[in-house]
């Protein structure tokens, strides 16, 4: 990762922890008992026929640090929730030792390389006896969703009824948004090899990305995309959720179908899983999951692995 880069993304993770030291009522104690590096703890014992796993090493990014789902854990700036799906799983498996390495803001660049000051790369976390391993990546790859939510949202304004995010994508001749998640798609191969050869005997989930944006109809006031760029979104996030779901294939590891199980869950639904574009202190930060999305999640891997 180029210093330019890392500075950056350093800067608006530290304007962030300062943000939710203000509006998180005890964000600052938290912070200064809490360790920097990923949480390892032991869970109970496991309840029913639930298989038995020793080491339990959960890798991603905020999708599967979920922060702002109660309750927070702001250590070493990666913003995970205790109630996240990994931390549900851990907890109802009973295994002997969990790690939650996910943090906020993570790509696959992190699994090899600190992502901030005292976190430790992501894979560094896997020992050749971890036996349980779950992956969700990619997103933050060229800055693809933070294009779709940062950028793109910006665009309505200019033409509410058009689609000026995706006309500007392809300004060059090619999509660069749907270019970029071709490219990721190679770096998701890329970690997954990795962390076979780390931990050989691991069992190994790769889950999937929900669906943000509805397939039909528009609601502006949580997710202000043009009414043209909606469907461009779904495009883009679907085309997402397929990298992982190919590179689980191509590398013969389990693939948990987040996409199929979050139909009528997007952000404009009735029952979202995703937060809009307000942040909620008490539920989840904005374009990112609440807490049902994360139990549900949970729900999909323990009915894959038991």
């Amino acid at each position: 990762m180029s210093s330019s880069r890392r500075t950056v993304r350093t800067a608006v993770a530290a304007a962030w922890a300062a943000a939710l030291l203000v509006a998180v009522p005890g964000a600052q104690s938290m912070a200064a008992t809490e360790r920097a590096s990923a949480p390892t703890q032991a869970a109970p014992a496991p309840d029913g026929d639930a298989p038995a796993y020793e080491r339990y090493v959960a890798l991603g990014d905020s999708y599967t640090a979920a922060p702002l789902v109660p309750n927070l854990d702001i250590a070493g700036g990666c913003y995970r929730s205790t109630n996240n799906y990994p931390s549900l799983l851990a907890r109802e498996l009973g295994v002997t030792t969990f790690v939650d390495a996910s943090c906020s803001g993570a790509d696959t660049t992190d699994m090899t390389q600190s992502q901030l000051a005292g976190v430790a790369p992501q894979l560094d976390n896997l020992t050749p006896d971890t036996d349980l391993v779950t992956l969700s990546i990619g997103g933050n790859d060229f800055n693809v969703f933070g294009t779709l939510v940062g950028y793109c949202t910006t665009l309505r304004a200019s033409d509410p009824t058009g689609s000026p995010c995706r006309d500007e994508m392809r300004s060059d001749g090619q999509d660069r948004l749907l270019a970029a998640v071709k490219e990721t798609r190679a770096r998701i191969d890329a970690v997954i090899a990795e962390i076979e050869e780390r931990s050989p005997d691991a069992r190994i989930l790769v889950v999937g990305y929900p669906q943000i944006a509805p397939r039909q109809g528009t609601c502006p006031d949580l997710l202000p995309l043009a009414d043209g760029d909606v469907s461009y979104a779904v495009q883009v996030n679907k085309r997402l959720t397929d990298a992982l779901r190919q590179a689980a294939k191509s590398n013969q590891v389990e693939y948990v179908d987040v996409w199929k199980a979050s139909q009528g869950h997007d952000i404009c639904s009735g029952d979202p899983w995703v937060n809009g574009q307000v942040t909620d202190i008490t539920r989840a930060q904005n374009y990112h999951p609440f807490a049902n999305e994360q139990r549900a999640i949970a729900d999909l891997l323990i009915d894959e692995l038991t």
